[in-house]
Parts: structure tokens; C-alpha cells; sequence
């Protein structure tokens, strides 16, 4: 393919000003005060998919936030790629952890520092200069359709409801997803897997208003000592999650399996050294490869309750709240696995408190075949702008659209990530490398020419 580097050198001073302009708007779908900026981040999409010269560009309200639909049809006959990815970002908080502000990307050592840089403003932004470069250079070999949504952090709960009513518009041969992250700069890989989720919030109510702790200590039973037991109680001496039912369904990987999954490159003295930690943790049996990849978690994702302000009060407050998410894999529901916890949870509750869980959003499991031609077309495309060949992996976070796309448009999905696990996504300080972004953009348009040659 001729011209590709040199129109993203040519270029690339042009690309990374628009992402961090991008980046600047603070497109937060988990918080109502952000609400008009999630919208000006739906219509900045919008309008540079026009720029980059797609057509059918629109934004589609849903019940919640837009969806950015745009498309460049060239021939019906030629093959046509389903991107997906999102405009929204996590939360920044907590702000004071920041080396710079969240909303004014900084670059630092080659990494472009804000929130959204790497999830997924960064990783989604390739495809639509990819996608430019591809026009300019008249090298669009297949048919290209984009759809962009606003509520991926809060669980695509609209997204649903779009793919059902527009089948006929979202047909495509595959969805090309770039949300995940590969081994190192030196060591590509895709995605071939990724685990479920179900998340959900808990509250523990014991007396009618908070009391001193004085005067009732010890006779009134402590929301926060009983939430803190009750979680406690959720993993054994062997960090196996004891809700009942849990694992009946989970799929076992075979010993050769394991090997398999086993042969990515992974330090874990490194793997330490990176976080701060001492020693690593989790389910006995298994390593962190495994743990992250293959196995079903429970973990809380943050837990409050009682006084917290500066200073002290001696205070026995009246609730405690939790909120929770368990990552699952092959064969669990989202469903099934948020009515079990549910049981568990009300049943172990002592008489001396109440409790109520409320499930807020979850999704499926996936596992992607390796031998289809989208996958190859993907891996071959690695491996001309690496220089090898691409490592499956199996990712430990969640995309929960992946098995929609699959149940509602019957299409399978390329996981291909430019990112890294250690971009502190969803962390203070996120980040995204300037090589990151700019060898997805050179990456893209030579699945897309592979994929054309595969499906011809």
C-alpha cells in the first residue's frame, strides 16, 4: 500500500491536535453535570466523520446518550467493516491524583496524558483518520460503516435498542473493534477473548438514624463491620468465591489450553514493579496470566458509609453501601450470576440488619475464532507494521456490545487494541502512547486491504 507513512507524517501534528481536542471535553456518561458535554463530544465525532468524507452521517438519539452513525459505501459488492467505539469516558475522580488536569491532555515522554486518552477517545479516533487516509490516498478497499456511542461506560444500555431497530443499516461482514490492549510496543497481539460482567451496587441498613457510638457501641449492629464481614465472607482461605452456584457453569480450560495461553511473554517481577506491590494475589491454582484471562472474579469497587470528613466523628451510622462487580467467563449469565449473588447476599445478612442489591449493568462473555478471515486479515496487518506476528490473548475486561453484535447481526468481532495494560485506564493519570496511536492508524488500513483480499 503506498503512502501510508508518509501521510500520517505529513499529517500526524494535525491528528494528535484534534484528539486532544477531543480530549478536552470531559464527555462523562456516569454523571448527569456532564451531560452537554457528552453531547458536544457526539457532535464533534460527527462532524470530523464528515471531514474524513464519510456519508449518512448522523447523530441517533436514543433514550440516553447518541449514537454517531456514519458510512462510506463504495460498492455492494465489496466487503463492508462494522468500527465500533465510544465517545465516553470513565469518571476522572479522584481529580487531586492527577500530575496535570484530566480534560487538558499533556504529554509527557512520548504519552499523551488525559482522561479518555487510551479509552476509548484515543483507540477510536485511529479508525477515523485511518479512515481518512484511506479516502485521500483512494485506498478504501472495502465498504465502511461507524458506529460510535456515548454510554459504553455506563453499560450500552440504549445500544441494544439501536441494533434491533437498524439491522438492515448495520449490516456489515465483521465488527472491528479497537478497546482493548496488546502485550508490549514490541510484541503485538489480539484479543481473542473477553470475560462478562455484572455489576451492582449493595446497601446495608441497621439502625433508623446514625447513633453514638458511645452510647450504643457494642449493643446495635454496625452496617459498615457487618458489609465489611458480609464481603469478607465472599471469598475462601483459597480466594474462591463461596456464593453458591458461582462456578456451575464456568468452562474449564483444558491442560494444552493453559500451555497455550500460557506462552505470552509475561514477567512478574515487572509485573510487580509496575504496580507497587509486594507480591501478587488471587484464586489458588491458577497464575496472573490465568486470573486475569481465564478465571471469574468478584471484586469492590468502592465501599462507603458513616463519617469520612476531615477531623473525626464518633459516629455509628445507619448504612453502609458497596458497590460490586464480578468479571465472568464462558458459559456465565449476567443474569444468572446477579440473581445468585442477590440469594447469597440476602441470605447471609444477619437479623440485626437490612439489605438491598441493586443490579445496575453487566454483559456477556466472548470468545473469537482464530481461523476466520477478519481474524487473519488483522493479524497479517500486525505484522507488516510490526514486523511479527501478533499473539492471541485472552483480555480480562468486558465489551459487553461484543455478544450482542454476535446475537442481534450475527457478526463476529476483531478485537485489535493498540493500548497497554499499564495506561492506567479508569486510573488517575490515564495515558496513550503517540506510537500507540499512530501505528493503529497506520495498522487499520491494511486489515482493511487484507480483509478485501480474503473475502473476494
Amino acid at each position: 500500500m503506498q503512502g501510508v507513512k508518509d501521510y500520517i507524517q505529513q499529517h500526524q501534528d494535525r491528528f494528535l491536535s484534534e484528539l486532544f481536542d477531543l480530549l478536552r471535553i470531559p464527555s462523562v456518561s456516569a454523571n448527569p453535570d456532564f451531560s452537554e458535554d457528552v453531547f458536544e463530544a457526539a457532535a464533534f465525532i460527527e462532524n470530523k466523520l464528515i471531514e474524513a468524507g464519510a456519508t449518512r452521517v448522523e447523530i441517533c438519539p436514543t433514550d440516553g446518550y447518541p449514537i454517531v452513525y456514519g458510512e462510506k459505501m463504495i460498492d455492494p459488492a465489496l466487503p463492508t467493516v462494522l468500527v465500533y467505539g465510544h465517545y465516553d469516558v470513565q469518571p476522572a475522580d479522584p481529580y487531586e491524583l492527577w500530575h496535570s488536569p484530566p480534560f487538558e491532555p499533556v504529554v509527557k515522554d512520548g504519552k499523551i496524558y488525559a482522561r479518555g486518552a487510551c479509552d476509548d477517545k484515543g483507540q477510536m479516533y485511529m479508525h477515523i483518520k485511518a479512515f481518512e487516509l484511506m479516502m485521500q490516498t483512494n485506498q478504501l478497499s472495502c465498504n465502511v460503516k461507524f458506529m460510535i456511542e456515548g454510554e459504553e461506560e455506563v453499560g450500552s444500555s440504549n445500544l441494544a435498542t439501536f441494533v434491533k431497530q437498524n439491522k438492515e443499516r448495520l449490516k456489515a461482514d465483521v465488527v472491528l473493534i479497537s478497546d482493548t490492549s496488546m502485550i508490549a510496543n514490541d510484541t503485538p497481539s489480539i484479543d481473542v477473548g473477553l470475560r462478562g460482567l455484572s455489576y451492582i451496587e449493595v446497601e446495608v441498613t441497621g439502625p433508623n438514624r446514625d447513633l453514638h457510638s458511645g452510647v450504643y457501641g457494642g449493643a446495635v449492629a454496625n452496617p459498615i463491620n457487618i458489609l465489611a464481614k458480609m464481603i469478607a465472607s465472599m471469598h475462601d482461605e483459597n480466594n474462591h468465591i463461596t456464593i453458591p452456584g458461582f462456578y456451575d457453569k464456568v468452562v474449564e480450560l483444558t491442560a494444552a489450553e493453559r500451555e497455550a495461553l500460557n506462552k505470552a511473554p509475561f514477567e512478574i517481577e515487572d509485573f510487580k514493579s509496575d504496580l507497587g506491590i509486594a507480591d501478587v494475589w488471587g484464586e489458588k491454582g491458577y497464575n496472573t496470566i490465568e486470573r486475569t484471562g481465564i478465571r471469574p472474579t468478584l471484586d469492590v469497587n468502592g465501599i462507603w458509609g458513616g463519617y469520612t470528613g476531615e477531623g473525626s466523628k464518633t459516629v455509628l451510622p445507619s448504612k453502609a453501601f458497596a458497590k460490586i462487580s464480578m468479571r465472568l467467563v464462558p458459559n456465565q449469565s449476567s443474569d444468572e450470576i446477579t440473581a445468585l449473588f442477590k440469594a447469597h447476599f440476602e441470605k447471609i445478612a444477619p437479623a440485626g440488619v437490612q439489605v438491598v442489591v441493586k443490579p445496575h449493568h453487566g454483559g456477556e462473555p466472548v470468545v473469537t475464532p482464530t481461523d476466520s478471515p477478519a481474524y487473519l486479515a488483522a493479524a497479517k496487518a500486525m505484522q507488516t507494521t510490526f514486523g511479527k506476528d501478533p499473539i492471541p490473548t485472552r483480555g480480562g475486561g468486558s465489551i459487553p456490545i461484543v455478544a450482542l453484535f454476535e446475537k442481534e447481526l450475527g457478526l463476529k468481532s476483531v478485537l485489535m487494541g493498540f493500548g497497554l495494560d499499564s495506561d492506567a485506564l479508569h486510573s488517575p493519570n490515564e495515558h496513550y502512547g503517540i506510537f500507540n496511536f499512530l501505528k493503529g492508524i497506520e495498522t487499520i488500513p491494511y486489515f482493511f486491504h487484507y480483509f478485501s483480499q480474503a473475502k473476494s
